[in-house]
């Protein structure tokens, strides 16, 4: 069953979503959206679809060799998962933040539930259903740096995954979407289109899931984040230096561009039909945005108009690497909500960066 676990307080009703429009004023969802727009200006609010883990952290001096037994000095339970790191992230900057996804009914449940609350992401839209929630293994050695397997447990039960009117009417409310691929690929479009007919940004980390990404999804995002292993992935093309990455970057968005206009006419033309039975329009995303996840060097972003409007950001190195689980997740939703308030990517500042960049190491 959903969980919800707190509702915006006073102090935060002055920056909550507005989704006044969402259809049937007599519907309760958009009844207390818009109780809470009267008061005043309201910031739409950013909506997190995606995974929800449970990381185990060993901590260990270095990883074993193949048929090597070794043992670990610590072992931590954490809240985690890409989406709800994100959403967190968010949450934590004051900013109006939802999270739809699924917890199983285990042990987990609690502090998960608990720790995203904690940060005040808005848990109207979480699922619980039966079986394990998602869980890590992160293999944390001393330098900080980590190897990752993960069990998706619920985040990946295709059958309980169904969008409910409540959740579409979240997704058309929203600022901007954010996506990542620990959950099914399925859900993802549904959500991105949804958003897409709404004119609602849709952002997706590319990282999670070892596969292609398909077309249909591709064409209704916003802004895509990878990094180079991910890009390289995605295009084929080298990127060991950054005129390759640059290069590859615009590849990408040339391809997209490219099937978006070769859908330009049957979408005309379903258009047509859809003014002739009075149905919705569906909108296409704007040109695709590439922001480049490159670790210790930092970040790159290709705007809309491709190489003539890219962004640099150095890395910003702590005074201490504790743990890098989650840097990237973190990071992309301090940017997005950022990036929702001046709605250009290309306007986020160098002072936000090392804000994102020097709150999202956890300490261990």
């Amino acid at each position: 069953m959903p969980h919800t676990l707190r509702k915006l307080g006073p102090d935060r009703v002055h920056r909550a979503a507005a989704a006044v429009a969402l259809g049937d004023p007599s519907n309760g969802t958009a009844r207390r959206y818009a109780a809470m727009a009267s008061a005043a200006t309201i910031q739409a609010p950013l909506l997190v679809v995606g995974s929800i883990n449970a990381d185990l952290v060993l901590q260990l001096d270095r990883l074993p060799c193949p048929g090597e037994t070794i043992g670990a000095s610590n072992l931590q339970i954490f809240p985690g998962g890409k989406g709800a790191n994100q959403a967190a992230a968010a949450a934590k900057l004051g900013y109006p933040t939802y999270f739809l996804g699924q917890v199983g009914t285990d042990s987990y449940v609690p502090m998960l539930c608990a720790a995203l609350s904690s940060a005040g992401v808005q848990l109207d839209h979480l699922k619980e259903v039966e079986g394990p929630s998602g869980t890590a293994v992160v293999l944390l050695q001393a330098q900080g740096e980590n190897s990752i397997i993960i069990v998706g447990g619920a985040n990946q039960d295709l059958n309980a995954w169904q969008l409910s009117q409540q959740a579409l009417e979240a997704i058309h409310g929203a600022g901007a979407v954010l996506l990542q691929r620990e959950i099914p690929e399925f859900v993802n479009l549904q959500v991105a289109k949804a958003a897409a007919a709404a004119g609602v940004p849709v952002v997706l980390d590319a990282g999670g899931m070892d596969a292609p990404i398909a077309d249909e999804l591709l064409q209704h995002l916003t802004v895509i984040s990878p990094n180079e292993t991910e890009l390289q992935r995605l295009t084929g093309l080298p990127v060991s230096s950054e005129q390759q990455l640059l290069a590859a970057a615009a590849s990408l968005q040339h391809h997209v561009g490219r099937q978006q206009q070769q859908q330009q006419e049957y979408r005309q033309l379903d258009q047509l039909q859809q003014q002739e039975q009075q149905l919705p329009q569906t909108q296409m995303a704007q040109q695709l945005q590439v922001l480049l996840k490159l670790g210790t060097a930092g970040s790159m972003l290709l705007g809309a108009t491709g190489r003539d409007q890219v962004v640099k950001q150095p890395a910003i190195k702590p005074p201490k690497v504790v743990d890098t689980t989650g840097k990237n997740s973190s990071r992309q939703g301090y940017v997005s909500i950022k990036c929702t308030a001046e709605h250009d990517y290309c306007q986020v500042n160098d002072d936000y960066l090392c804000k994102a960049a020097t709150t999202t190491t956890r300490a261990v």
